[in-house]
């Protein structure tokens, strides 16, 4: 892990992104379909770059039996400090890399890569760590893979009035030509080193690892550039309808801040 990708996650600000100020829609879209995707529990999942352990911690407590992997110690002592606090649904938590898992071949029902992907900006990175993932992965057992796509700067920037500034218009310029997000003065709100997919790349990542491709969703729809919104408790359902709504259309998938992509390993 680059020093600046290290250095952003060692604020420790992650255990609290996804549920802080109350669920997001992040997370409760993810959730979602989490569940829709996943086998029923209980069968075992590797959640690879899972945090703090948001999703690991209540995955365990529906019956799963899973495993975190993380590069950053600090996230694994977080995660490690939650599933302490929930004994009647444990999981454990180890310091790993997504291009080179400790666990067997053929051992896992199913594969979180919730945060590993965008940052790993070498595609030759992310390849070796979705064949690590397909691996892994029992015959017919499915890996969940996120990405943040192409246009997510630029979209963020016209949320929260950004684009006017020379640096964050740069920012969004070489995002848009290549994906390679940097944010040099790292300004806490911009960021930190990542790779931002076009859709269709996702898409064609996990086909070239060797798994069969089922799906590719939006996963926050348009209703995150509506902080108001989501804000309304009144208002949440239609956030969420609009989601559901174009999660699988090709042309509206880079209106999401993260996709989801399905991938399912054959033999």
């Amino acid at each position: 892990m680059v020093d600046e990708i290290r250095g952003y996650y060692d604020r420790g600000e992650e255990q609290e992104r996804l549920t802080g100020d109350g669920d997001t829609i992040e997370l409760v879209r993810t959730r979602e379909l989490l569940l829709r995707y996943l086998p029923p529990a209980p069968v075992s999942i590797l959640d690879i770059g899972g945090g703090a352990g948001v999703y690991a911690a209540w995955l365990a407590r529906r019956g799963y039996h899973v495993h975190l992997v993380d590069p950053v110690p600090l996230h694994v002592e977080q995660a490690r400090t939650v599933a302490a606090a929930q004994p009647e649904a444990p999981f454990t938590a180890a310091v790993g890399d997504a291009r080179g898992l400790a666990e067997a071949d053929s051992s896992t029902d199913a594969v979180l890569f919730l945060g590993p992907l965008y940052h790993l900006t070498e595609r030759a990175d992310r390849l070796t760590a979705l064949g690590e993932a397909r691996r892994v992965l029992r015959p017919g057992g499915r890996l969940l893979a996120a990405g943040i796509p192409r246009f997510a700067s630029l979209l963020d920037g016209l949320r929260a009035g950004w684009l006017g500034d020379p640096v964050f218009a740069d920012i969004v310029a070489r995002d848009l030509r290549d994906g390679q997000h940097r944010n040099p003065h790292h300004h806490p709100a911009w960021f930190t080193t990542a790779f931002f997919h076009h859709p269709d790349e996702l898409a064609a990542e996990i086909r070239e690892a060797g798994l069969i491709f089922e799906a590719l969703l939006g996963i926050e729809g348009p209703g995150w550039l509506l902080d108001s919104a989501w804000a309304d408790p009144s208002r949440r359902e239609d956030v969420l309808f609009a989601a559901r709504a174009i999660e699988q259309e090709p042309s509206l998938l880079g209106l999401s801040t993260h996709l989801l992509a399905v991938g399912r390993r054959d033999r």
